[in-house]
């Protein structure tokens, strides 16, 4: 059976990063999505989809050793060019590689909130086609509704994670979680 929270994922907001540590006594991990979008904004446009390679060059990385030297490379080329995204690099490289902590098989789920958020753009989209709803329970059926929905199919057509692998992080859950926060 699984239990209790190992990692949260989300952007940078630092109400979240306290609660996951504080409510959840698990690790964060910064969306790789949204890092890169902060990131390119602080490039000019057309300086972004160098940037953005070379940035990208750290998450091809399979070993978490290398993911974080290969991050101080990327830093350190950039820094004298675009001193800003040098020190986001800096100040993120743990944050967003907190990923790396966990199984192989796993990490392409983890890495990001992308699947929530579509998630949320269903949602959206479904309540929008109702309009105007005549109370709280009828959105709440809805979105309920909704949610089963979405939970049936990850848990059975598509599988989002293999259980084989969760229940194993389960039983090394103390030195993955410490291994996410650092």
């Amino acid at each position: 059976m699984l239990r209790g929270v190992q990692l949260v994922i989300s952007d940078a907001h630092e109400g979240l990063k306290v609660a996951a540590r504080k409510v959840l006594g698990a690790g964060w991990q910064r969306c790789r999505v949204h890092f890169q979008r902060n990131l390119l904004a602080r490039v000019g446009k057309t300086h972004k989809p160098v940037v953005s390679a070379v940035v990208k060059t750290v998450f091809a990385e399979k070993d978490r050793d290398q993911a974080h030297a290969r991050w101080r490379e990327v830093a350190d080329s950039l820094r004298e060019r675009f001193r800003d995204v040098a020190e986001l690099m800096d100040d993120a490289e743990h944050d967003v590689l907190a990923y790396m902590a966990f199984d192989e098989s796993l990490r392409s789920k983890l890495h990001s909130t992308n699947p929530l958020e579509r998630v949320n753009k269903e949602i959206k989209r479904r309540t929008n086609v109702v309009g105007i709803f005549p109370n709280r329970e009828a959105v709440i059926r809805l979105v309920g509704a909704l949610m089963l929905e979405q939970n049936d199919e990850w848990a059975v057509s598509r599988r989002y994670m293999p259980m084989e692998k969760l229940t194993a992080m389960c039983h090394d859950e103390s030195e993955t979680v410490m291994i996410a926060a650092q």
